[in-house]
């Protein structure tokens, strides 16, 4: 009875075994794969892992290439500011001295033009001097002489004179340096050092002041103008005679006349 129970038993632990057998194929299967997976997963994470290393690899050589660009552009800036620098103080040493130069300038340019007015004044006193000891020359030598002159040229002048007018009722101021008067004629005579278009047609103004003078006295006498002169220019002589005055100008030790 016993031996029978004991053969009846056997079978059901050998598929109990055979079941375990299968749980441990399948639990070593699900462990196979679940490794597998596992492994997959850990190789793909590597993959992944690698690739965004790579990736930031890649983008930190970028950022530090960018940076040594910018850092090397910068650098270049820095060198341009600094040759711009260099450059604006040297033009700023050229502008100093180019103004310390004209400041220095300005003053020798000054210190001439007061020099020069010194000698202009110096010159206009000298000059006055000379005018009045030309005009004192003209009173006692050359008008004598002029008589003389226009006497071969046919006018009989009595009287010789420097003559000044003052007329206050009718504004007529002039001053004559040469005035020949006979009975019918009267010749006013201008003296210059050198005679310009401007004397002459100051002088022109004079004769008509002087015929307006002459009429106010009831002085009918014919009234000749002359423009006398030390050095006399072609053009200005010229002009002279056409405007109907005789010329006076030196010629060796007296003087020639020569009709207008």
């Amino acid at each position: 009875m016993e031996q029978r129970q004991m053969v009846d038993e056997k079978p059901e632990t050998f598929e109990q075994f055979m079941a375990s057998m299968r749980e441990l194929r399948e639990s070593i299967r699900e462990m196979g794969e679940s490794q597998r997976k596992s492994h997959r997963k850990t190789r793909r994470e590597i993959r992944e892992l690698r690739e965004s290393q790579q990736k930031s690899q890649e983008a930190f050589e970028k950022r530090q290439e960018a940076f040594e660009r910018e850092l090397e552009e910068s650098k270049k800036r820095r060198e341009a500011s600094e040759k711009r620098q260099e450059a604006f103080e040297k033009r700023q040493e050229i502008f100093e001295r180019e103004m310390e130069e004209s400041k220095k300038h300005r003053e020798a340019l000054e210190k001439r033009h007061e020099a020069f007015e010194r000698e202009m004044k110096e010159y206009n006193k000298r000059f006055g001097e000379f005018t009045n000891r030309f005009g004192d020359i003209v009173e006692y030598m050359v008008v004598p002489n002029l008589v003389s002159k226009f006497k071969q040229m046919g006018f009989a002048f009595t009287k010789a004179n420097r003559t000044k007018i003052e007329d206050d009722e009718h504004e007529i101021f002039m001053e004559i340096d040469a005035l020949l008067e006979n009975g019918d004629k009267v010749l006013a005579v201008e003296i210059k050092n050198k005679p310009s278009i401007n004397d002459i047609d100051d002088h022109i103004e004079r004769m008509e002041k002087l015929r307006f003078y002459a009429d106010l006295h009831n002085d009918k006498r014919v009234y000749l103008g002359a423009v006398a002169g030390v050095v006399f220019d072609k053009s200005q002589k010229i002009y002279a005679l056409k405007k109907g005055f005789y010329v006076i100008e030196p010629s060796g030790e007296t003087f020639t006349v020569t009709e207008p």
